[in-house]
Order: structure tokens, then sequence, then C-alpha cells
């Protein structure tokens, strides 16, 4: 992962982090009116960059990915983890997943959770979590589900 580098996001950073979120959804060929229909999930906003603890990769001056966690007590949740598509496959993602599981475990959570895009399952499954089960998400006459996954913290 030559030249990127993590830091902590700003809330200023909010417009660029939803880019990106929108970004790497549409790679996965989802129709436009879904796109439009998870607007809320995919739009980053600067209260929620201050109040999660939130995470950019950047490479060459540029964002290219970012993940975010909610924290709650024993457990945390991976809310965002997206990288751009032409950004795909240099380890971004991984590095964001284990600085994930780093600032988990700092706040002290024993379990990082993760509600994951179908199209996902099999990164976090590479990275350690273990699917636990997955949730209704049907979307107008297709039927979906979203794999939800754990990992065991050390």
């Amino acid at each position: 992962m030559d030249g990127v580098r993590i830091e902590r996001s700003r809330p200023e950073d909010a417009p660029e982090l939803t880019r990106i979120a929108f970004g790497a959804k549409r790679h996965w060929g989802y129709p436009e009116s879904w796109i439009q229909r998870w607007r809320d999930v995919l739009t980053v906003t600067p209260e929620f960059v201050r109040e999660n603890p939130t995470y950019c990769a950047i490479k060459g001056g540029k964002m290219i990915g970012f993940c975010a966690l909610r924290l709650g007590g024993d457990e945390a949740t991976v809310d965002h983890l997206w990288v751009l598509p032409a950004a795909a496959g240099e380890g971004v993602g991984a590095s964001l997943y284990l600085r994930c599981e780093e600032r988990a475990r700092e706040a002290g959570a024993s379990r990082l959770k993760v509600e994951s895009d179908p199209h996902a399952e099999g990164f976090y499954q590479k990275m350690g979590a273990v699917a636990v089960g997955r949730r209704p998400a049907p979307m107008d006459c297709a039927e979906r589900f979203l794999p939800l996954l754990e990992k065991t913290l050390a």
C-alpha cells in the first residue's frame, strides 16, 4: 500500500466521504433508483464525523477511501467502509478495516460487528469476520439479504 496514509477525518471532509460512499456503492452495478433510496445511509454528515471515529485513506493528496465506527460498550460496529473503485485491490480496504479493529480495541470493545453489502461479505471474511446471520433487505421485487458478520477482538 505504497504512499497511502490513514488519518482521522474532519467534519469538513463529509462531502468527500459521501462522494466516496456513493462511488463505491455504484461500482457494484445497483440500479440508480436503489442508490437514491440509500441516499440517507450513504450520506456522511459533519455531525456524524464529529460523533464517531472516522478515518480516511489518502494517496497523492486525495481521499480514496474511508471507514467509520459506532462504539458501544464491549462491541463496535463498522458503520462505513468504502474504497473508490480505482483503488480497489491495493490493500486500502484491509488497512481501513485494521484501523477499525485497532480503534475498537482502544475503546474496550471485544467484538467488531458488520452489516455488510452482499458484494463485500467475502472481504470481511478474508479479514477474519465470521457470518452470524443475515437481515432481509428486499428492494423492489428483488429478494435480498445483508450478511451479518462479527469478529472477536483479542
